[in-house]
């Protein structure tokens, strides 16, 4: 099966090699361009990439520049940027990104945004096993031994975050933001109660394991 396919744009050259050692351990291909004028003739002679990672301060040819070009190759893009001003992030969303990341940010919640992404724009890969459960992301829906279990979309959310980063502790902090969204204001006791209902419906009291301090973990 051929790998997926990531460009990145990024004049950093350890946060660009970073996130590319990240993307290939998650069993991505990653390409690295430093300059956005170049990144755009690159994509004349290749453009079989299934996602972008833009920088919007790079030399050449900025970010949101860029945004059109790389749209027009019907590749999605996430923007990943020191900008943390609102009209920018408006810019980059109304122009047609798929998500806004402000640096700095933590390598797990990027790829569990990637996945989402790519989970809304390849649905040719939409399901994942994990112990006796299979998730339908393109359905939506949970079958736990062949038979559906009916869950909240909150829920849904959560256990696919913990399913795709399964044997990994992961902060309530950062649940709340890979599940609620960058925006939500809540407490993280409203992970608790999600965690508690999951356990509950899917039986999973020994497999969701609380990480004293920090968050939880789906052991398999």
């Amino acid at each position: 099966m051929q790998k997926t396919r990531i460009l990145i744009v990024e004049d950093e050259t350890a946060i660009a090699k970073m996130i590319a050692m990240n993307l290939r351990v998650a069993n991505y291909d990653a390409v690295i361009y430093e300059d956005g004028a170049e990144a755009a003739k690159g994509l004349e002679q290749d453009h079989a990439y299934d996602l972008a990672l833009l920088d919007v301060m790079v030399p050449g040819m900025d970010g949101f520049t860029l945004l059109p070009i790389v749209r027009e190759y019907g590749i999605p893009v996430i923007f990943l940027t020191a900008k943390d001003d609102l009209a920018s992030k408006i810019q980059g969303l109304k122009g047609g990104a798929e998500d806004y990341i402000v640096k700095p940010f933590e390598v797990l919640e990027l790829l569990v945004r990637i996945e989402k992404v790519l989970a809304r724009t390849k649905p040719e890969e939409h399901t994942l096993s994990v112990l006796n459960l299979e998730i339908n992301f393109e359905q939506h829906t949970v079958r736990q031994d062949g038979k559906e279990v009916s869950l909240k979309p909150m829920e849904f959310e959560l256990l696919a975050v913990l399913a795709r980063n399964k044997n990994r502790a992961i902060s309530r902090e950062n649940l709340l933001r890979m599940v609620w969204g960058v925006e939500y204001m809540g407490e993280t006791r409203t992970v608790d109660v999600h965690i508690g209902q999951l356990r509950k419906k899917l039986n999973l009291a020994e497999h969701i394991k609380t990480v004293s301090k920090l968050g939880y973990r789906l052991e398999e």
